[in-house]
């Protein structure tokens, strides 16, 4: 089976799980994606297949926070995914495709060069949702696009789309999460991602003020270096709070560029999700589909502060379930941070509303069920 996605991590982790579960059950499975996400699936145990070369490398440096409005959003889909992405990958997947003949092509959903190329070349394949709302891929954004590059492979016409639904979409979210206005297209099956893991000892970060609440505030991997001030102005309203905190800022972020902290206080540059989140009683992110899903896993309120993508469209959803609030991106103040995280921590509902989530999730389908279906899928024995 060939597993490929595009973007960064967010695309990459729900199918990392689902990659797994197949070897586990003893088939052969090669990754294949951009350069910048050799390591982490190298690190993961498989094989992997660079598409395309690998990017120059800049130093990074913080620039002023930019927010997305809806507008912006579905451009970056239509003619980033949709146009210019699909183009320049499709020769690459294409290659691959002929060379090593699998049984079985599985992509994340935004990544329409694979799903096309499948189709051209007569090998069945599976969509792996990625945005929890499933308000991001819809006709009106990726249709003329699609339509177009259809007609340049010498595809037939699908004014309908109907290449999104022909083929099996795994959802690794819990379905009522899934907003009800989504378009609803193909043959659509939820399944469950990896339970947490038993929480371990308690880090010593997290036991800096005994028996006191443990933050976790996180921007993510894509968007810290386009957030402005937003983690100093967060950072100064959660510090003040009687809690346990720690803020992780990404590779290309110093820690020592926020001065010393208080001893309650720990600013890293990454720390695995699933050494943080089973303790944490509240979780702050920007409110990315993993950082959302993780902290429902663990039946955490959280904070969302959208920046762009499907952030916007999360914390909608996130508040409108009651397991969480939002604060917007440019406006926020330390005021606003502390009197949130103080409303999270004070007011049970939240955590219930996160609990019947992470029950949710909890009860769906679990690895071997998604395996059959994708044997099933790809005829494989």
């Amino acid at each position: 089976m060939l597993f490929t996605c595009i973007g960064g991590p967010g695309h990459l982790n729900p199918l990392l799980p689902i990659s797994r579960a197949v070897t586990d059950a003893g088939h052969t499975v090669l990754w294949a994606t951009s350069a910048s996400l050799g390591g982490l699936i190298k690190n993961a145990g498989f094989s992997f297949h660079q598409l395309g070369s690998r990017p120059i490398a800049r130093p990074g440096k913080r620039g002023p926070l930019r927010v997305a409005d809806a507008e912006q959003s579905d451009k970056e889909v239509r003619e980033n995914f949709a146009r210019r992405a699909t183009r320049v990958r499709l020769p690459l997947v294409g290659s691959l495709i002929r060379d090593w003949k699998p049984d079985l092509v599985v992509c994340d959903e935004f990544d329409f060069a694979t799903m096309l190329t499948a189709e051209r070349s007569g090998v069945p394949h599976v969509s792996v949702l990625v945005s929890a709302t499933g308000l991001q891929i819809r006709p009106d954004v990726v249709g003329e696009p699609l339509r177009e590059i259809r007609a340049e492979c010498g595809l037939p016409a699908d004014p309908d789309l109907t290449m999104l639904g022909r083929h099996l979409r795994l959802s690794p979210f819990p379905p009522t999460f899934r907003e009800p206005q989504a378009w609803r297209h193909g043959t659509e099956h939820a399944v469950r991602p990896p339970l947490p893991s038993p929480a371990g000892p308690l880090p010593d970060w997290a036991r800096v003020r005994p028996d006191a609440p443990v933050i976790y505030f996180t921007l993510g991997t894509e968007f810290g270096m386009e957030s402005g001030d937003l983690y100093e102005r967060l950072l100064a309203g959660l510090r003040a709070l009687p809690v346990n905190l720690l803020m992780t800022v990404g590779w290309q972020i110093d820690p020592a560029e926020f001065g010393p902290q208080p001893e309650h206080v720990r600013v890293a540059q990454y720390v695995d999700q699933d050494e943080v989140l089973p303790y944490c009683d509240v979780v702050v992110s920007h409110g990315g589909s993993g950082s959302v899903m993780g902290a429902l896993a663990h039946g955490a309120p959280t904070l969302l502060v959208p920046i762009g993508a499907d952030q916007p469209m999360n914390a909608k959803r996130g508040k409108e379930l009651g397991v969480g609030l939002e604060l917007d991106a440019v406006t926020a103040t330390p005021a606003d941070a502390r009197a949130a995280v103080s409303e999270l921590l004070a007011v049970p509902t939240y955590r219930q509303e996160a609990e019947r989530m992470r029950a949710e999730l909890a009860a769906l389908p679990g690895p071997d069920h998604t395996v059959a279906l994708l044997e099933q899928a790809g005829r494989v024995p």
